[in-house]
């Protein structure tokens, strides 16, 4: 069956991606509010009974909003680590804690749903714990790296095998640095364990482009120190350094930040 695609939301102010087929899907974070998710979903004609299980990648406000609700109240698998779910019901965001419905994983060791396959990976970030996710579904492979200051080479091992690749894309330097935010969030936002900036993404991704990557989406972009074109230009324009041309060798795509994406249909 297609593989299908779906941003809900992608940015600091909210996180949340749907991955499925014809009959079922999962979805990946759940940073935003449980009806916006459901309007979301229905505006796609995607049936809120077919999600199947939930993975977390860190236990940050933005990604873990609904987490609770969608296990406890819906009782759909949550995937996660054992210090991610220590810290979520830490969290004074997540109001439903998750009692019942976590299914715990490790990082590096495969498990499924249904018949996706998923390994869980280390990233560097400042959550309690931290992970992105490696997706097979058949031949076709899906790399979530939505939150981390750098791309050390055990992220890059799974990013450079995916055929999509959702990747951050958080901040442009420029604003960032003449920007209102105080001096130490700012040092957290560059810190090896922050957040990667357009131009570290576009850096990866120019060393790193394989031939067998067909789509890369931006994500996680912050609303004060970024613009989705500014991000889309910076990788762009890396990318054309190398030799790669956006629109034939590769489909890239700045996802918005509190407004679906468009529905893809990966045949």
């Amino acid at each position: 069956m297609n593989l299908r695609f779906l941003s809900l939301a992608s940015g600091s102010s909210g996180n949340c991606y749907y991955l499925g087929n014809d009959e079922y899907g999962i979805l990946i974070d759940a940073g935003i509010g449980i009806r916006t998710i459901k309007k979301h979903l229905k505006e796609h004609n995607i049936p809120f009974e077919n999600i199947v299980g939930l993975c977390i990648t860190h236990d940050h406000a933005d990604h873990i909003k609904s987490a609770g609700c969608l296990g406890e109240k819906y009782f759909i698998p949550v995937y996660t680590t054992k210090e991610i779910l220590a810290g979520m019901n830490r969290s004074y965001c997540m109001t439903e804690k998750i009692y019942t419905a976590c299914h715990p994983i490790c990082k590096e060791v495969p498990f499924e749903i249904r018949d996706f396959k998923i390994t869980s990976f280390e990233v560097p970030h400042d959550g309690t714990d931290n992970v992105g996710y490696f997706i097979e579904y058949g031949d076709r492979k899906f790399a979530f790296a939505t939150d981390l200051g750098h791309i050390p080479p055990g992220v890059a091992h799974y990013l450079r095998k995916a055929n999509y690749l959702v990747i951050e894309a958080n901040y442009d330097i420029e604003m960032l640095t003449h920007g209102t935010y105080p001096p130490h969030l700012k040092q957290r936002i560059i810190n090896p364990n922050g957040h990667m900036s357009n131009a570290d993404t576009a850096e990866f991704l120019a060393r790193n482009f394989t031939e067998d990557m067909q789509y890369i989406f931006l994500c996680h972009l912050s609303r004060e120190n970024n613009h989705p074109e500014l991000a889309y230009k910076t990788v762009e324009y890396r990318l054309y350094q190398e030799g790669i041309r956006v629109g034939k060798d590769v489909q890239l795509v700045a996802l918005k930040r509190n407004h679906p994406s468009e529905y893809y249909n990966f045949e």
